[in-house]
């Protein structure tokens, strides 16, 4: 059967402008960072894809070295967009990074010139794609100059194998860095991605997202859900299809701590009296600190549906405000 997207999907979603360029990004985006895999299904992401896109998410956010194994994540990237999803190329939003181990020898990690061309290049072919949308710095590079940094991602812009660059990552005084260098080199960074929840609010303490607006960059959250810990997934168990279980999952189970869990159950009778799930609740939380875009992950379709129908209820009263707070703070 032909795949046909829906024709509406684009009045289910709320776009924002990322920083001050003219570039829009849905307010929920999908990651591939698990669960797009060669130990994954194909067919299972395959229906994944096409739903989320029927659902306005026009963002897909990949790195070289999701999976896993890595690079495989890009590679089922590139089989959908194949199957279905090429006809809406220009439609789409696609992103890729660099930074992280991903092959053998002094090339293969971190952030020279070298090493951010060559893993470019490759995710491109594993895609079937001449550009990306977006190509990320994947984190700060302790031993690389900056400048060589920053600057093969001007290079990259210039050639025309990303639309646009940012960073990911980078905490505030890292981000003053590459800013600072950006401008000295001539080169709009777009975003900085960042991991950031109720149950992580680095960021915040830091200022971020106050010195991001300022300077024109927008801002795209990584793990606002705590790897599926700020959902009524692990209220009781942990299920044996959870991330918690799998062998490749990155959230731990020693990090299900009775504290945590009963902070969950709290915050989830505030989403309840809210006609929301909590995760409902917790990527609208986090959308309420004026980001551009949260990044969802999804092993089912399900999941993908409640993600996007938080966009049914954004708004908090003072008192829900509190009532986290004081649960968070507990």
């Amino acid at each position: 059967m032909v795949y046909s997207a829906d024709s509406d999907r684009y009045e289910k979603m709320k776009y924002n402008y990322c920083g001050e360029s003219g570039l829009k990004l849905p307010a929920v985006s999908l990651g591939l960072w698990h669960n797009f895999g060669d130990v994954d299904t194909l067919s299972n992401a395959r229906k994944m894809l096409r739903k989320a896109f029927d659902l306005g998410i026009t963002h897909f956010d990949l790195a070289n070295n999701y999976g896993p194994s890595p690079g495989s994540a890009e590679e089922t990237m590139g089989k959908i967009l194949e199957k279905d999803l090429k006809p809406y190329r220009d439609e789409l939003l696609i992103s890729s990074k660099a930074g992280y181990d991903m092959w053998p020898g002094p090339y293969g990690n971190w952030g020279s010139r070298k090493y951010l061309i060559s893993s470019l290049d490759q995710s491109l072919k594993r895609m079937g794609l001449d550009y990306v949308d977006i190509f990320y710095h994947h984190r700060p590079d302790p031993d690389t100059p900056l400048e060589e940094t920053i600057g093969t991602l001007k290079d990259i812009k210039r050639q025309g194998k990303a639309l646009y660059v940012g960073i990911s990552n980078y905490n505030r005084k890292q981000t003053e860095e590459a800013l600072k260098t950006a401008d000295e080199l001539g080169v709009s960074l777009l975003i900085n991605q960042i991991n950031y929840s109720m149950f992580d609010r680095w960021a915040e303490e830091e200022a971020l997202f106050e010195y991001l607006e300022e300077n024109g960059m927008g801002s795209i959250i990584y793990s606002p859900l705590a790897q599926g810990l700020l959902t009524d997934k692990y209220i009781n168990k942990i299920p044996e299809d959870s991330r918690a279980a799998k062998e490749t999952g990155y959230l731990q189970k020693d990090t299900i701590t009775e504290d945590k869990i009963k902070k969950v159950k709290e915050l989830n009778e505030i989403a309840e009296d809210r006609g929301q799930s909590l995760s409902q609740m917790a990527l609208a939380w986090v959308l309420d600190k004026n980001v551009t875009s949260v990044l969802v992950g999804a092993s089912r379709v399900e999941q993908i549906v409640e993600n996007e129908e938080t966009l049914n209820n954004l708004n908090f009263t003072n008192d829900e405000l509190a009532a986290i707070e004081a649960i968070l703070a507990e």
